[in-house]
């Protein structure tokens, strides 16, 4: 059975010297400081959703559909950018949490028809113990192995304009673990995340 949420990151036949470079150098001028605003303004939103869609939950069991894609979309704008400064594609991320915008990378969260309350409560109280400590220490460990990979493939791009392809799907897969995680103590979702970054 697959997990309930996914993430797609096309592989790219070729990747763009130019773009590389522009990134690694500028990237945080034209990449992190634009969307990096709008998406601390949008957390903000988040924030508060968030807290109102607990209450929500609580009483009902359930998870407003409009408040739900306001946080997946979210997390959908978060991942694009991510995967961009990851060198996994050369397409500029749209300031967009939209589902259809064609972009390469897409974030795809089900929407739960219920939702356990006792669940809620577990991952408000407790959730930081029995997912933020593994996960975070299996995360941890991957994001070293993320970081070593990235650097390898910056220079195969530079020197073949191609990003070698289970590097990349070791950086996609980071990525994937790392939105599951964030889906379930988001409260998106009630599905523990598994360990592991595969396409399911």
């Amino acid at each position: 059975m697959s997990y309930p949420v996914s993430l797609t990151v096309e592989y790219p036949d070729r990747l763009s010297r130019g773009w590389l470079l522009l990134k690694v150098l500028f990237g945080y001028w034209y990449v992190y400081i634009p969307h990096g605003i709008c998406l601390w303004i949008y957390e903000i939103g988040v924030g508060i959703v968030t807290f109102i869609a607990f209450w929500a939950i609580l009483f009902t069991g359930k998870y407003p559909r409009g408040m739900f894609d306001f946080v997946a979309g979210y997390w959908r704008w978060s991942i694009r950018v991510s995967a961009y400064m990851s060198l996994l594609r050369d397409e500029y991320p749209p300031f967009s949490g939209e589902p259809e915008v064609g972009y390469p990378v897409a974030l795809t969260v089900d929407y739960p028809d219920r939702l356990s309350r006792g669940w809620l409560l577990l991952k408000v109280f407790f959730g930081w113990l029995y997912v933020g400590i593994p996960h975070g220490i299996m995360l941890a460990i991957y994001g070293i192995g993320v970081a070593i990979i990235t650097f390898i493939a910056f220079w195969a791009i530079l020197f073949t304009g191609k990003y070698p392809e289970g590097m990349f799907d070791f950086v996609a897969g980071f990525w994937r673990w790392i939105t599951r995680v964030n889906a379930y103590m988001g409260l998106l979702r009630d599905e523990y995340p598994p360990f592991s970054g595969k396409a399911e």
